[in-house]
């Protein structure tokens, strides 16, 4: 059985999610799909930059777009997609339980953390080393710490993780730091971190647990500190494999390349939020362009003929 809808939305963070609501405004009959809705904005401690709210958790603004979302029906099916196919102007979405047909699909599947790729990350994942302080630096309480990045979202994280170890190490590849001022002048004042610059994690050691870290040059005398745990956030890998895999255009980094109105290279196939070729990324950014791909998804849908393939099409509006 082949279940129908008007546009599939691959992935449930702020840019699917805002396009739900959008989509839903529009009239159209609405599937999100995302084995875990919400997106990585979950795992934020703090947003302070979104506007309308001076201060909310991640989870907060998450929960505030789908609940509006939620009141234009949108489906919401707690599965990844397998694989998309199009033929015929239709799309065919596959999860590992049905298969959906759809006259139109946004992808939104935002990133995924980039590793350190250094001995011992692999091994000792999940025992001292991790990449999301909100996740698990709770399970540190008291600790010394250490956080690879030298971006603003590292510098979120030390902040983070300020609140619950004794101690953070703050280590940057490059000669400082490089976030927003306001976090920037929040690390600075804040005395239980501390920045080595101009450094890099070469090896994670520890039998069971991480126990210390390998530096690539000395810092105070040598080259390996004692930690409890490391957290790791240099950087995220976009989520292409199903935009790959149907022919869409990707650029060097491997993000889906879209024009204005979140236009791919594919007609009907439409993208937005951190999986997107837009240089700026940000939940409000997100959220603009999911809505943008939801205004671009329902002219489309408006202006084509009904897709059909075989003897399931899909029945008007």
């Amino acid at each position: 059985m082949v279940i129908k809808t008007d546009l599939a939305i691959i992935g449930g963070g702020i840019a699917g999610l805002s396009a739900a609501m959008y989509a839903g405004r529009f009239g159209l009959d609405v599937t999100v799909f995302d084995s875990k809705v919400g997106g990585t904005i979950v795992l934020t401690d703090t947003v302070e930059n979104y506007p309308g709210f001076k201060k909310l958790t991640g989870q907060e603004l998450s929960d505030k777009i789908k609940e509006q979302a939620a009141q234009f029906k949108m489906k919401i099916v707690n599965r990844n997609v397998e694989k998309v196919i199009k033929k015929h102007s239709c799309f065919y979405i596959d999860t590992k339980k049905e298969r959906y047909k759809a006259r139109a699909v946004i992808l939104a599947t935002g990133t995924k953390w980039r590793k350190l790729k250094v001995p011992g990350e692999k091994e000792l994942d999940k025992r001292g080393v991790h990449y999301c302080a909100l996740c698990d630096g709770p399970i540190y309480k008291g600790k010394v710490l250490a956080i690879v990045g030298g971006g603003d979202s590292a510098a979120k994280e030390a902040l983070t993780l300020a609140n619950m170890g004794s101690k953070v190490y703050l280590i940057a590849r490059g000669p400082k730091i490089m976030p927003e001022p306001i976090n920037y002048k929040r690390i600075m004042d804040n005395k239980k971190i501390e920045i080595i610059p101009n450094t890099e994690v070469v090896e994670i050691l520890g039998k069971d647990k991480v126990e210390k870290i390998k530096l690539s040059k000395k810092y105070k005398g040598s080259d390996e500190l004692d930690v409890g745990a490391i957290f790791i956030d240099v950087g995220r890998i976009p989520m292409t494999r199903l935009a790959k895999e149907i022919g869409v255009k990707l650029n060097k980094k491997g993000e889906v390349i879209a024009d204005n109105l979140m236009k791919t290279n594919i007609e009907g196939f439409f993208v937005g939020g951190d999986v997107s070729d837009t240089p700026f990324k940000q939940a409000v950014t997100a959220a603009a362009e999911g809505s943008t791909a939801a205004f671009s998804a329902y002219d489309y849908v408006s202006k084509t003929p009904l897709c059909s393939y075989g003897d399931e099409p899909l029945n008007p509006k």
